[in-house]
Formats: structure tokens, sequence, C-alpha cells
């Protein structure tokens, strides 16, 4: 899918081309290396915000190491609230939770709530099932310490973008098979599902920000040794998910000229399929990402409009009460 300048729209278009020439293919062993070192001093530093506490938390795994944890909490707003547990993007390989800070402010003005965010091992420390394990773990602790955390535990969300995308449809198909954690809703936006390279949108994408040779690198570094194999499960890459009935009702959207269109349209269309309550929005003339790297753009407010209004309707309406296998609606 050859993407030319004309097809990425107006108010995005600048960034976008500057994208393309300056940083051409994001992801490779360079650049991946380069980015994690300017974003590490962005891990721990706490934010202060008037309206939030912010703080660090440490959530144990089995091997004795502990998930160094993000947990935004509103101030001076009566518990319990609902749960978004969020997964930060960066094609498996790069990123903090830190990044996903003015994100997390956005949802909990429009709904309160309380954000937990965790800095889930990456694919240059450790391939699948690491990160999966991980966000699993932080989602099975918010259930377990709901109560002292000031959480509703039939409200426990989940969300992420492009790899935290992934990882949201992931872990709500993991937690489903595992029955141990109910999850009401989940937001995977442009989620990165597929690694097998068979869509038309991720043949050839030479769009700015993510392209076709990137999501190569990504998912070579994520699948390890399963990669290029029909071995990797669907827990690695939800696309190739065969049953999709009992999932949570979802919210997501998706530039129309990126390498995951197709599969996020496939997605959709397997949940709905399934009987899954689902919310989508094609954005016209979007690459990857772009409501990151254009804040003030038309196309981005109408995007995170339309998802903090999915996401404010679930915490009216959607609720999945632990230890039961089915969602109710309010």
């Amino acid at each position: 899918m050859k993407v030319t300048a004309k097809m990425i729209d107006k108010d995005i278009r600048t960034n976008g081309v500057l994208a393309r020439f300056f940083v051409g293919n994001l992801f490779t062993k360079t650049k991946v290396s380069l980015i994690n070192k300017l974003t590490r001093p962005l891990a721990g530093l706490i934010f202060k915000d008037d309206s939030i506490d912010v703080t660090e938390l440490w959530i144990p795994r089995d091997n004795q190491t502990k998930i160094r944890t993000l947990v935004l909490k509103p101030k001076n707003v009566k518990a319990p609230l609902p749960a978004l547990v969020w997964f930060h993007g960066g094609g498996y390989g790069i990123g903090v939770p830190e990044m996903g800070i003015s994100r997390f402010k956005d949802f909990i003005a429009k709904r309160d709530c309380i954000m937990i965010a965790p800095n889930y091992r990456l694919s240059v420390e450790a391939p699948y099932p690491a990160a999966l394990n991980d966000c699993y773990e932080t989602l099975l602790w918010t259930k377990n310490n709901a109560s002292e955390l000031g959480i509703k535990d039939n409200q426990i969300f989940i969300g992420g973008d492009s790899a935290g995308g992934g990882l949201t449809a992931a872990v709500a198909l993991y937690a489903r098979d595992k029955k141990e954690v109910n999850v009401a809703f989940q937001m995977p936006m442009y989620p990165m599902i597929d690694d097998r390279a068979i869509t038309e949108s991720d043949t050839n994408n030479n769009a700015p920000v993510w392209n076709s040779a990137s999501n190569r690198y990504g998912w070579k570094l994520y699948l390890g040794n399963l990669y290029g194999t029909e071995n990797v499960p669907a827990y690695a890459a939800p696309a190739r998910a065969m049953d999709y009935k009992g999932l949570p009702p979802t919210a997501t959207f998706v530039g129309d000229i990126e390498p995951f269109r197709d599969e996020t349209i496939q997605y959709v269309e397997n949940l709905k399929k399934a009987g899954v309550k689902v919310d989508f929005m094609l954005c016209k003339g979007c690459y990857h990402a772009f409501d990151l790297c254009n804040p003030k753009a038309k196309v981005k407010i109408e995007a995170l409009n339309f998802l903090t209004d999915k996401y404010a309707y679930a915490v009216d309406n959607y609720f999945a009460e632990q230890g039961k296998i089915s969602f109710t609606t309010h």
C-alpha cells in the first residue's frame, strides 16, 4: 500500500511528511536502542498535577522480581472508582508508561477513574510472553487489590495504543480463558495484532511513523523464535484467534492509511460476529499514532472525543461482576 502525501489529511500532512523524511523507518536496531536511551530517563519521573496523585507501586512476579507500575488517582474524589489498566505502545520494543500521562489525564477529566499503567518488559529485554505476562499480572493484581486501591471490582477496564492495543486484545483473550478476572470494557487503539503481513494495508506500506518494514522488525523482536512460523499463539497475535465470544464491549479507532487498518477492521468484524458490542471509527487520511503526533489537529480531537465518549459510556453502563462470566449493561 503506497501512501502519497496527498492521501494524508491536510492538518497532519506536514508532520507526517517531516517524520517520513527525517525518521524514515522508525524501527531498526539502531533506532530502537537510541529511543530507549532517550525515554529511559522518563521512567520513575513522577509528574505533579494539582488534581491527580501519581505514585509508583511494585507488583511481584513469580520469579521474585517486580513490575514497576504507575497509579494515577484523582484528588478529593470519593472512592470506589472504575479502574483503567493501560498498556503503553512502542512496537513491543520501546517505551515507558510515563509516555501516556497526557492521555491518562484526558480519561480522568472525562470520568473519574484510577489509572494503572505497568512498565512491562520490552521485547529487547525478553520476547513473548514476557509483556503479556506482566500486563495480565497487573490486571489480576488490580482485581485482587481493588478494595485497597479504591476500585470498583465490577468495572475494571483495559486499554492501550499500538502494541499496547495488541496487548489489550491479548489480555482480554487471556483473561477470558483463565477465568480469574472479568474485564468490563476494552479499548485496543490501532492495535498491533497480526504478525503475518497478509493484509493489503500491511503490504509495502510506506506511511509515516510506522510502516511495513517497522512492523516486520517489531514482530521479529517480540516473537523471537516463533517469528515466521505457524506456531504463533493468539495470545501473541490476537488476529490469529478463532473464537471471539465472551470478550468485553470494545471501542477502537484506526487510521485508513496505516499498516494496522485492515487487521483492525477484521478484528472489529470478528467481535461483532461473536456478538460483542463494538464502537469503531475509521480515521480518513490518518497514519499510525496520528493523535500523538498532532495534538491540536481536528482529526486528533475527533478521535479523542470518540474514544473518551465511549469510555464515559462504559463508566455509566458496563459492568462485569467478578466470579461470573456475563457482562451487564445498566
